[in-house]
């Protein structure tokens, strides 16, 4: 509270200008960095990358990412890179957010399961598209920061757990999407198992150092998969529990 009475007023006023700006900057930065994405998915596109939907580009405008950065990467949120958010672990490019998310083709009925929560962003993204969205951190730092966020932003739809992701979560199976945010070296058998009939997996598969590549899995309905490979990527790994 300020001290002096006499300048309460033009005190209290500032800092309303100041946050109204504040807001108003991150929604113009919010929307330069949709722009940024529609036009990278142009150019991608005449590369063999799947074009970013309308839909997507769409949800993006809408999630404040600036709220799951740390406040000294606050500065950063829009822009179209990965950014640090503690344990040594990332936030993913708007780009590959926006990708992935497009890839597993979410509709409103649909369960979503989400393997490395890590700042609670994709999720959010998912939530706005998904029926429901279960999603697990095993750093439990991150798993309870991405919590808090998220509840507070009032993602409802959302169901966060710390665990290990490699192992799935089976009391919600099957999921109609599975997205995974690390890469494993091979596909977790568990989660091809908890891969509804007709459902996507979009996860990156390779070892770390070495080339990563986003994959595609469908499921059909004699339960063999078929696999698409979509770019190459880089991904920090998956961690597993210590045995």
């Amino acid at each position: 509270m300020p001290r002096f009475s006499g300048v309460l007023l033009l005190i209290a006023s500032g800092l309303g200008l100041n946050s109204a700006c504040g807001q108003m900057n991150y929604e113009s930065e919010r929307q330069a960095m949709v722009d940024e994405l529609r036009n990278e998915s142009r150019l991608t596109e005449e590369y063999g990358a799947p074009r970013i939907s309308d839909q997507t580009l769409e949800v993006l405008g809408r999630v404040p990412r600036h709220e799951f950065v740390p406040d000294d990467q606050k500065r950063y949120a829009y822009e179209n890179r990965p950014l640090p958010i503690g344990a040594g672990q990332t936030i993913s490019q708007p780009y590959i957010v926006a990708l992935m998310t497009d890839l597993a083709e979410v509709t409103k009925d649909d369960v979503v399961l989400e393997v490395g929560t890590g700042s609670g962003y994709q999720a959010a993204v998912l939530s706005e598209l998904a029926g429901h969205v279960y999603t697990i951190e095993i750093i439990e730092m991150l798993g309870q920061r991405a919590k808090s966020v998220l509840d507070r932003l009032g993602y409802n739809n959302v169901t966060v757990r710390i665990g290990d992701g490699y192992a799935g979560w089976p009391d919600q199976a099957p999921f109609d999407a599975i997205l995974v945010t690390a890469a494993p070296e091979n596909i977790p058998q568990p989660l091809i198992e908890q891969l509804a009939v007709g459902g996507r997996m979009v996860i990156p598969v390779g070892a770390e150092g070495e080339v990563q590549v986003l994959q595609v899995l469908t499921k059909n309905s004699d339960g063999l998969l078929i696999v698409k490979n979509v770019i190459a990527v880089r991904f920090v790994p998956l961690i597993r529990e210590e045995r």
